[in-house]
């Protein structure tokens, strides 16, 4: 390759590589549709945590609504501390039991609190056909003498609204 072919060849590479940083750049960085550090700090610590790994967003959860579907949607806040200690052990529960339960992430959809009347984290609720049916607002006990619930209450849960709550 004489030296103008090859300088060529260098500026064409460095063209692309350009672009293609660009182009990365351009995109949201996370399954939230927006960059990973415009997220909560407890919310970017769960990115690659496998018991966040069924997310629905405000999009979606919207229009499961829309088009009268029944399912199951575990409202929680990426930083409730009652969240970290359910989810660990209420995803493989519904993970078990073939159960399809969508998780929602309040912290990053603030506004979600309010249009879904969640008082609480973490609240999983039942939608059939669209409509709420059921809920349970709280989380795991963790001893004898607070709120909540055990892992038996959250699979009667489930199990009550199985098989149609399985979108």
């Amino acid at each position: 390759m004489n030296a103008k072919k090859l300088s060529i060849f260098f500026g064409i590479l460095a063209v692309l590589i350009i672009a293609l940083v660009v182009l990365n750049n351009m995109k949201p960085d996370t399954v939230y549709g927006k960059p990973e550090n415009k997220l909560w700090p407890e919310t970017r610590a769960q990115l690659n945590d496998p018991n966040y790994s069924n997310l629905i967003l405000p999009d979606e959860l919207d229009k499961k609504l829309e088009n009268k579907e029944s399912f199951f949607v575990y409202f929680y806040a990426s930083n409730c501390p009652h969240c970290k200690a359910t989810t660990p052990k209420l995803k493989p529960l519904a993970d078990e039991l073939g159960i399809n339960m969508h998780q929602f992430n309040l912290r990053e959809f603030e506004n979600y609190f309010g249009k879904m009347n969640i008082e609480a984290t973490p609240t999983l609720v039942y939608f059939k056909d669209g409509v709420e049916i059921d809920r349970m607002k709280g989380g795991l006990k963790e001893s004898d003498t607070t709120a909540g619930y055990s892992l038996d209450d959250f699979k009667a849960f489930f199990e009550k609204h199985k098989p149609e709550g399985n979108d």
